[in-house]
């Protein structure tokens, strides 16, 4: 009875990592009696830490929303696209994000600029980062609805204080008047206090005259581009390579 007294308390106190470990030991004795009260207490220590280590890595990446699941360690280095495993290492350091340094990776399609960038992001997220995946044309979509049901300030916010912001198939459709002001206004807030990646298609040397307005597209190339690291992909589409069938695997 005192038993379940305890655990219904430890999960009321929201310790439901120690409340799993107890209970574990209390229905395996044997494999504990021998363990001194300073080891046992030590493993629903450890227990606790490993469960809220865990529900917060399945927040972050809840709330990442990425396209596709990615890992780095999964990355194809076979392919001739110019990725070098050095320059993953050097991301995997987390040490860009630290220092607040944006991420460009350009290249044509299907070489893998997605896939690259959210297990860039699944990296941040298992080190703590916070991290929002958005499809540009998509984002633009939600701050204009954001505009008209008076929820922009609250969604401006939420993309400020994200750890790392990844802004992938950027370039694919020109730019509004009310984009560039959302864009400049994003790059304001995230300059010098937050991480963000954009893939795109577009080589940056075009990236000013795709935002169009030349005023708007130096202050906003001015923050994106300060200390961004920048991959440089190429070759043949992956996809293409990856999907090709044989006459016998065809459906017919």
């Amino acid at each position: 009875m005192l038993q379940q007294q305890n655990l219904l308390q430890l999960r009321q106190l929201k310790l439901s990592g120690i409340a799993d470990a107890l209970e574990l030991q209390c229905s395996q004795p044997n494999t504990y009696d021998e363990l001194g009260f300073d080891e046992r207490i030590a493993l629903l220590i450890n227990q606790e830490a490993t469960y809220r280590d865990n529900k917060r890595l399945k927040r972050l990446l809840t709330a990442a929303r990425f396209k596709v699941q990615a890992r780095l360690t999964d990355i194809n280095y076979e392919h001739p696209r110019g990725l070098k495993r050095k320059q993953i290492a050097d991301l995997q350091t987390n040490d860009w994000i630290e220092k607040n340094r944006n991420l460009l990776i350009t290249g044509p399609t299907g070489c893998g600029k997605t896939y690259l960038a959210c297990s860039v992001g699944h990296h941040a997220c298992l080190n703590g980062y916070s991290v929002r995946y958005f499809r540009a044309t998509r984002l633009f979509e939600a701050l204009t609805i954001a505009h008209g049901d008076g929820s922009y300030l609250k969604l401006i916010n939420q993309i400020a204080k994200t750890d790392l912001l990844i802004m992938d198939d950027w370039g694919l459709e020109m730019l509004t008047q009310s984009q560039r002001n959302d864009l400049l206004e994003i790059m304001e807030d995230r300059h010098g206090t937050h991480s963000t990646l954009i893939t795109s298609q577009l080589p940056v040397t075009k990236w000013h005259a795709h935002i169009g307005d030349p005023t708007l597209a130096d202050a906003i190339l001015d923050r994106l581009l300060h200390n961004a690291h920048k991959l440089k992909l190429k070759g043949d589409s992956m996809r293409k390579l990856m999907s090709s069938l044989t006459d016998d695997e065809h459906l017919g």
